[in-house]
C-alpha cells in the first residue's frame, strides 16, 4: 500500500482550495490502495489567530512553530512513497522544504490552483506579504515528478519550468452539493454570491448593477451572500449568511441565480471557476465574467451566461429574474455540465492515474 504524506496549510475541510482540489478524492484513493498522512501547518486555534486582525507577536510565534513542524517532516520523508504538496510547503518565501523532499527517496506531486507565482497575501496578513516570495513557485515545481494544475492557463505557466504538468480541473462532489428545489422562496428572486472575505472585492464590482436591478424590482429581488463573516454594503440590503460545510448546500440552494463577477487580470485568469461550479452543481443558473476558465465552463446562453459590460449584466439578470422557465432550463444544463466534466465522479480515474504514474514512471 503506497504511503502518501500531504503537506498543506490547513486542517481538513477548512480551505476551499484543499477541499475542491484534493480532499474530495482521498476516500476514493484510499479505497484503491493509497494510505494518507496529513501534515497541516495551522490547527484550529492557530488558524483563528493567524487570520485575525493584528496580534503580530502571536502570528510570529505561530510561524516559528510551523517551521519546526516542517523540519520534523523533513526527517520522515523517506518513510513515504509520495509527498503531495498543495500550493506550497510553507508560508515563507523559501523552497527549502520542497528541495528537501526532492532529495529524499519519495516521489513528489505538486498541486496548485490560482496564479500563485504572483505575490498575494490575505487582507489580515499584508504585513507578511514581503516574506512570501511568490516567485519561489518556479523552484517549488522545478523538480516535481508531477505537477497538477487547475486549468490550462496555470498549466502553461508551470510548463515553462516543468513539462511534467497535467490539468485536473477544480471539481465539485455532487453527492454533497446538489439541487434542493423545495428550499426556494417562490415570491422572491435571490441573486447570490458565495466566496471568501478576500474575494469580496470581486463581488463589489457588480454592486452598481445590483443597485439598478433593485430599483426596478424592489422587494421582489433579494441579494444573498455566503461568506466566512458578516458583510454589508451601505447601498444594498444584503442577506449575508455565514458559511459552514454542514449548511453550504442548503444555503446555496436558496439562490435563484448565481453570479461570479471578475476583473480581467493575471491573477483572475488563474481562477478555476469554483464559485460558478458550486452554483451549477445545485442547478442554479449561473452568470460569470468571461475570464479565464469561465469561458471553458460556460457556453454562453446554453448552460449559463457570460457577461462583460454593465449593460450585459443588467440584461441577462433581468431575463433570469423574469423568466422562471429560463432559470430552470439553464440550471439543468449547468448541472449536466458539472456532472459530466467537473464532478469528482467524472475525475476520480484521472486522480488515480496521476498518483499511479509517479510510482511507475516518476
Amino acid at each position: 500500500m503506497p504511503k502518501v504524506l500531504i503537506l498543506c496549510a490547513h486542517r481538513p475541510n477548512r480551505s476551499p482550495s484543499q477541499r475542491y482540489r484534493f480532499e474530495q478524492y482521498l476516500s476514493f484513493l484510499t479505497k484503491n490502495g493509497f494510505n494518507f498522512t496529513w501534515s497541516y501547518l495551522l490547527n484550529e486555534k492557530d488558524d483563528k489567530v493567524f487570520y485575525s486582525q493584528g496580534r503580530l507577536l502571536s502570528k510570529v510565534l505561530i510561524l516559528i512553530k510551523t517551521i519546526f513542524m516542517r523540519l520534523a517532516d523533513c526527517r520522515r520523508f523517506n518513510d513515504f512513497d509520495i509527498v503531495f504538496i498543495q500550493r506550497e510547503a510553507h508560508f515563507f518565501g523559501t523552497s527549502y522544504f520542497e528541495r528537501k523532499a526532492y532529495k529524499s527517496r519519495c516521489k513528489i506531486i505538486f498541486d496548485f490552483d490560482d496564479s500563485i507565482w504572483l505575490n498575494d497575501a490575505s487582507p489580515q496578513n499584508k504585513f507578511f506579504g514581503f516574506l512570501k516570495g511568490a516567485d519561489k513557485f518556479y523552484s517549488n515545481i522545478a523538480n516535481a515528478h508531477l505537477v497538477i494544475a487547475g486549468n490550462d492557463y496555470l498549466q502553461a505557466e508551470a510548463n515553462k519550468t516543468n513539462v511534467n504538468t497535467i490539468v485536473i480541473p477544480t471539481t465539485v462532489d455532487t453527492s454533497i452539493l446538489y439541487p434542493i428545489p423545495s428550499v426556494k422562496n417562490k415570491n422572491i428572486i435571490t441573486i447570490g454570491w458565495s466566496g471568501s472575505v478576500s474575494t469580496l472585492v470581486h463581488f463589489e464590482t457588480i454592486i452598481p448593477v445590483l443597485k439598478k436591478l433593485k430599483q426596478v424590482y424592489g422587494p421582489k429581488l433579494r441579494i444573498g451572500i455566503i461568506s466566512q463573516s458578516k458583510y454589508q454594503h451601505p447601498d444594498l440590503d444584503i442577506d449575508c449568511q455565514i458559511w459552514s460545510a454542514e449548511e453550504e448546500n442548503k444555503l446555496l440552494n436558496n439562490f435563484d441565480i448565481g453570479i461570479m463577477p471578475l476583473p480581467d487580470n493575471e491573477w483572475t485568469r488563474g481562477k478555476c471557476g469554483l464559485k460558478g461550479l458550486t452554483y451549477m452543481a445545485c442547478a442554479i443558473p449561473t452568470v460569470m465574467s468571461p475570464v479565464g476558465v469561465n469561458k471553458d465552463i460556460i457556453k454562453d446562453g446554453v448552460n449559463g451566461f457570460l457577461c462583460k459590460t454593465e449593460q450585459e449584466w443588467i440584461s441577462v439578470l433581468s431575463k433570469l429574474i423574469e423568466d422562471e422557465n429560463l432559470r430552470e432550463k439553464i440550471g439543468k444544463l449547468g448541472l449536466q455540465t458539472v456532472q459530466n466534466n467537473y464532478s469528482t465522479y467524472a475525475n476520480n480515474a484521472r486522480y488515480f492515474s496521476a498518483f499511479n504514474s509517479v510510482l511507475t514512471n516518476g
